[in-house]
């Protein structure tokens, strides 16, 4: 009897670790987050102010927006280098078709299929002749950017219609490219957790090879993630030139690395197969809320970059670490 009561109370300890234990696994992300507000919150008396606030939602957006299409990319095992490149081409390409007097609706629809043909370039390439996604996205990211300096010998494009540089603007206060990001967030979220192509492209990312014995065209979906990553990169472009009110053809240089920082930062496995855009919704504002943070303390941009690092390769480990103790 009294072996049974030291044994209880032996269990309970260890119960209790491995409930904790459990928490942090599951939450580790949402605590890192709550962490970095409650820092931000302490740090700064303007951090916790509506206007702030709103301020770190505009700025979250067009990686956010980027980083959908870049969560799928990743969860069947590619990458893609050109997000940031076709987002600067798209919103050239729009400014340049309303210049010459197309109507705005119109040039954001072909704008957008411009995206889609530009991810299915990449896709297919990728796909059809083996060409690593690395490589392949890379020649993408290059060529785009040639084009979208091409469009205008470098020079921006001014002189947009009041109907497009109003999706730059704000609906009540939410400014609406916060309101687009969180509704394609959605979207993507039903997408991945509901439908059967999510689930595929899940099968895709776990395995390749077991994914195709199962009679899934293998090719067929990691082709429809670019395309998905290129009409994202579109949407972003189009908002960000409305935002600039101008079509700018240096925009997004650099995004497609703040892209796949937030995914990874968001517990995506850059392995494929694990991971989701709840995960990158909360990425992108993490690393939102660092650079608003250090903005307000006045501190240089050299560290905000050091510190992003620091951050993602913890990221990256505890991704790790999670996966290796599954």
């Amino acid at each position: 009897m009294g072996m049974n009561l030291n044994t209880e109370v032996m269990e309970k300890p260890k119960q209790s670790q491995f409930q904790i234990g459990t928490i942090l696994k599951k939450y580790n992300l949402f605590i890192i987050f709550v962490a970095f507000f409650i820092i931000g919150t302490l740090l700064s008396e303007h951090f916790l102010t509506v206007q702030n606030i709103l301020n770190i939602l505009q700025q979250s957006a067009f990686v956010g927006i980027i980083a959908i299409g870049m969560t799928f990319v990743i969860l069947v095992g590619g990458i893609d280098l050109s997000v940031g490149a076709v987002l600067a081409l798209s919103g050239m390409l729009a400014a340049l078709m309303m210049s010459s007097g197309l109507n705005p609706f119109l040039a954001i629809a072909i704008t957008i299929l411009a995206g889609a043909f530009m991810g299915f370039v990449s896709g297919f390439i990728s796909t059809k002749f083996k060409v690593p996604a690395f490589i392949a996205t890379l020649a993408m990211m290059v060529s785009a950017r040639g084009f979208a300096l091409l469009t205008t010998d470098g020079e921006p494009i001014y002189d947009l219609p009041p109907a497009f540089t109003a999706l730059g603007e704000s609906m009540g206060n939410i400014p609406i490219p916060a309101i687009i990001w969180i509704v394609l967030t959605i979207i993507a979220v039903v997408i991945l957790k509901y439908t059967t192509f999510g689930r595929k492209l899940y099968a895709v990312g776990g395995n390749e090879e077991s994914a195709r014995l199962s009679g899934i065209a293998v090719e067929k979906y990691i082709t429809s993630t670019y395309i998905l990553a290129g009409i994202m990169s579109s949407i972003a472009g189009i908002l960000m030139a409305a935002w600039l009110t101008v079509g700018q053809p240096t925009a997004g240089t650099g995004l497609e690395l703040d892209a796949i920082a937030a995914v990874v930062i968001g517990g995506t496995s850059l392995a494929g197969g694990r991971g989701g855009i709840g995960g990158t919704f909360i990425g992108v504002l993490i690393m939102s809320m660092i650079v608003n943070i250090f903005n307000l303390l006045g501190l240089s941009s050299y560290y905000q970059s050091i510190f992003m690092g620091v951050i993602i390769v913890i990221a990256l480990v505890m991704n790790q670490l999670i996966s290796n103790k599954k």
